[in-house]
Parts: structure tokens; C-alpha cells; sequence
């Protein structure tokens, strides 16, 4: 019993090491946002897993509308797990028993990143917004993000 109690200690601790919270007080475009942690610091995240339109491109307001529908202004809790070439956080962020970069798949306002995620999960869910034509499955020829940037030379 003794050592399931410890098991269960360095269990929480590891959990509670495992994800942060903040508000996020900016949403900057569908998959990048700005947080106030705990300390007042203000943390730039890049969401894991999603690649949304830029805003330039179609569906990049929206996309932006939507994230900032679902956290703008809001209390979440967040785990970074790498860092980008501009040298942005890259997170997944959790509100309300949901991941984000799930819930902008599954509606449609953004592709699963399958070059940084093998996530069958959210493969599903992008399959199926296709099928269903939600969001910018809407568009007769969505254009990836990253080939967006690549044409226009971001």
C-alpha cells in the first residue's frame, strides 16, 4: 500500500508539472494565441496538431472567429511540447474538457498538421469534416496552408 501511495504522489506531481494555465487574452490568427500565465508574463502558443488558414487566405477569419469563440478572453490549460523555427511555443491548449486543435479540425477551420502529428484521431476528424463539407470543406479547392505560404512567399 505504502508504494502505490508514493506511485500516486509522483504521479499527480508529474501531471501537475505536465500542464500550465493562463487566460488567453489575444487570439493572433486560427492557430496562434497569446496567454497571460500565472507569473503576468504574456506567452505567444502555436497550437499542435492544426495548420488554419492564414488570414489572408479563405476561411482565415473565420478561422480566427472560431478560436476566439471557443477560448478568446478564457481560462485553459496548456502543455508546450516543442518550440517553432520563429521560436513560438508550441502547445496543446484544453478548455471545458476539449482540445482545441481538435475542436478547429472537427469544424472544419483547419487541416490535421500530419507532418508533425500522426494523430489518427484527428486524421478522422478532418476526413470527416471533408465528407460532411464543414468549414472550409465548403470550398471547392481549399488551399493547404503551408502551400499558401509556400505561393505567396511568407
Amino acid at each position: 500500500m505504502k508504494n502505490f501511495s508514493v506511485l500516486f504522489l509522483l504521479i499527480f506531481f508529474s501531471l501537475s508539472l505536465y500542464s500550465q494555465s493562463g487566460k488567453i487574452i489575444r487570439i493572433k490568427d486560427g492557430d496562434t494565441v497569446v496567454l497571460l500565465d500565472s507569473d503576468n508574463n504574456q506567452i505567444t502558443l502555436r497550437l499542435a496538431e492544426v495548420d488554419c488558414p492564414e488570414s489572408s487566405q479563405a476561411f482565415g477569419k473565420k478561422s480566427k472567429e472560431f478560436t476566439s469563440n471557443e477560448v478568446g478572453n478564457k481560462m485553459v490549460s496548456y502543455k508546450i511540447i516543442n518550440t517553432d523555427r520563429y521560436g513560438r511555443y508550441i502547445a496543446k491548449i484544453f478548455y471545458n474538457n476539449k482540445y482545441l486543435s481538435e475542436e478547429i479540425i472537427r469544424n472544419g477551420y483547419g487541416w490535421h498538421y500530419k507532418q508533425y502529428s500522426k494523430s489518427k484521431k484527428l486524421s478522422d476528424l478532418e476526413i470527416n469534416a471533408r465528407n460532411k463539407k464543414i468549414g472550409l470543406w465548403n470550398d471547392k479547392k481549399p488551399i493547404e496552408p503551408y502551400m499558401y505560404r509556400k505561393m505567396n512567399k511568407y
